[in-house]
C-alpha cells in the first residue's frame, strides 16, 4: 500500500504518526524523570522502590507488544490501535489520581498494556508500507523525530513541575494518549493480508519466527543496546540532582545534550550508508559505545559537563545504528510481520528493564558503575559481531567487508 492512500493522514502524516507511535516509550519515562527523586520524598519510599514505575512499565509493555503483535496480524493494525489507544489514555489519567505507590504502579502497568500496541503496531506498519532503502530512510526519519522526545519531555517535565506536581505529568501523558486515539481513528489500516485461524494458531506462528536462527540471532545481539542506554535514562536524574546537586532544570539541561546526540544518530547513519556499508557502521557503533563507557568509568566523576561529554558518543552510537539493525532484522523472515515487531520490541524493552534494575543497585558509584555496564555490553557486542555477519543474511554483502 502507497502511504499517499491515506486518505485522512497522506503520506507526511502517516511518517509523524508511526513516529508518535514509536515515541510512546520514551514520553511515557522521559517525561516524569525529573519528578522521580520528590515522588520518592513524596511517598517516602527508596529510589529503587520508586523506580518500579518504570521496570514494571517496561516489562508489561515488553510482554504486551507479544500479544497485540499477533493480533494485529489477525485482526489488522487499526482495531488494535483504538483499543490499546484508548486503554493507555484512561490509564494516564488514573495514574494522576492514585494516593499510593501501589496504586501508581498498578496503573502504570494498565498504561504500559495499553502503549504496548504502539510499539507492536508502528514497526510492522513500515514494514506494510515500504520496502528497500525507502524502509530504511523511513526508518532513520522515525527514529530522529522519535529521539526528539527524550530531549523535550525532560524539559517539559521540569517546567510542568515548577507549576505543579507529578501528578500532572500524567496528565500530559493522557493528553497525548487522547491524540494517538485520535490519529488511530483516522489511520486507515495497512496490512496487506490478514491471517487467518485462532489466537492460538497466530501466537505459535512466533515459534516458528524464533525458528529463525537468522533472525534470532540478530535479535538477541541487538537487544543487549538497550541495557546500557536504559540504565543511563534511569540513573541520569540521580546522577544529575544527587551526585552532581544540581537543580530538576539543569538536569534536563544536561539530559538534553545527550538526547541530541540520540536525535542525530540516525541522519549520521544515513549520511555515512551513502559512503561505507551497514554492517561496518554497526561496527564502528560498538566501538563507540565501548569507547564512551571507558571515558565515562575514568572521567565521569569530575563535573556534570564532563560526565555529558563523555556519554554522548555512546548515546549518538546506540541510536545511530537503530535504523539498520531494525531493516537487517526485518529483512532476515518474510511475513509475520506483526510478529516480527512484537518480538523485537518485546526483548528490547525486557533487556532494558534488567538494565534499570542493575543500575538500580546501591552501587558506591554510580557513574562508574555505569560507565562498566556500557563497557561490558559493547565489548560482547563487538565479540559476538563478526558471527553475526558469518550466519545472517545481509541485505547487500560487500565483496571485502573488513572487520
Amino acid at each position: 500500500m502507497n502511504p499517499i492512500k491515506q486518505k485522512y493522514l497522506g503520506a507526511h502524516g502517516l511518517i509523524i504518526f508511526i513516529a508518535l507511535l514509536s515515541a510512546f516509550v520514551p514520553l511515557s519515562t522521559d517525561l516524569y524523570l525529573p519528578a522521580l527523586p520528590g515522588m520518592s520524598d513524596y511517598f517516602g519510599m527508596s529510589a529503587s522502590r520508586v523506580n518500579l514505575t518504570l521496570t514494571t512499565f517496561f516489562i508489561f509493555y515488553a510482554l504486551g507488544t507479544l500479544v497485540w503483535g499477533p493480533l494485529s496480524d489477525r485482526y489488522g493494525r487499526k482495531p488494535i490501535l483504538i483499543v490499546g489507544m484508548g486503554l493507555y489514555t484512561i490509564a494516564s489519567a488514573l495514574c494522576a489520581f492514585m494516593p499510593s505507590l501501589d496504586g501508581l504502579i498498578l496503573c502504570r502497568i494498565f498504561q504500559a498494556i495499553g502503549g504496548s500496541t504502539a510499539g507492536a503496531v508502528a514497526t510492522a506498519v513500515v514494514k506494510d508500507v515500504y520496502s528497500g532503502k525507502r524502509r530504511e530512510s523511513v526508518l532513520a526519519i522515525v527514529q530522529s523525530m522519535v529521539l526528539i522526545s527524550p530531549a523535550v519531555a525532560p524539559v517539559l517535565g521540569a517546567l510542568l513541575l515548577k507549576i505543579m506536581s507529578w501528578r500532572g505529568i500524567f496528565g500530559a501523558l493522557a493528553l497525548i494518549g487522547i491524540v494517538a486515539l485520535g490519529g488511530s481513528l483516522l489511520f486507515e489500516e495497512t496490512i496487506p493480508q490478514r491471517i487467518s485461524g485462532i489466537l492460538s494458531q497466530s501466537l505459535s506462528r512466533m515459534v516458528r519466527v524464533l525458528q529463525n536462527r537468522r533472525f534470532t540471532f540478530l535479535l538477541a545481539l541487538f537487544s543487549l543496546g538497550p541495557i546500557s542506554s536504559m540504565a543511563f535514562i534511569a540513573s541520569s536524574t540521580y546522577i544529575y540532582q544527587e551526585s552532581f546537586q544540581l537543580s530538576s532544570q539543569m538536569y534536563s539541561f544536561y539530559f538534553s545534550i545527550n538526547a541530541l546526540g540520540m536525535i542525530a544518530g540516525p541522519m549520521i547513519y544515513l549520511w555515512f550508508s551513502r559512503r561505507f556499508h551497514a554492517l561496518n557502521i554497526i561496527w564502528a557503533c560498538f566501538a563507540t559505545i565501548a569507547t564512551s563507557g571507558l571515558l565515562v568509568s575514568i572521567l565521569g566523576n569530575l563535573q556534570p559537563w564532563i560526565f555529558a561529554l563523555c556519554i554522548l558518543p555512546g548515546a549518538t552510537a546506540n541510536s545511530c545504528m537503530r535504523p539498520p539493525s531494525t531493516n537487517l532484522m526485518l529483512e532476515q523472515h518474510e511475513g509475520d510481520t506483526g510478529t516480527l515487531s512484537s518480538l523485537m520490541g518485546c526483548t528490547g524493552l525486557l533487556m532494558g528493564s534488567f538494565g534499570i534494575q542493575l543500575i538500580s543497585i546501591q552501587w558506591s558509584n554510580r557513574i562508574i558503575a555505569l560507565g562498566t555496564i556500557m563497557l561490558v555490553v559493547a565489548f560482547i557486542s563487538l565479540l559476538a559481531w563478526p558471527l553475526a555477519i558469518r550466519q545472517i543474511h545481509p541485505l547487500t554483502k560487500p565483496k571485502s567487508l573488513e572487520l
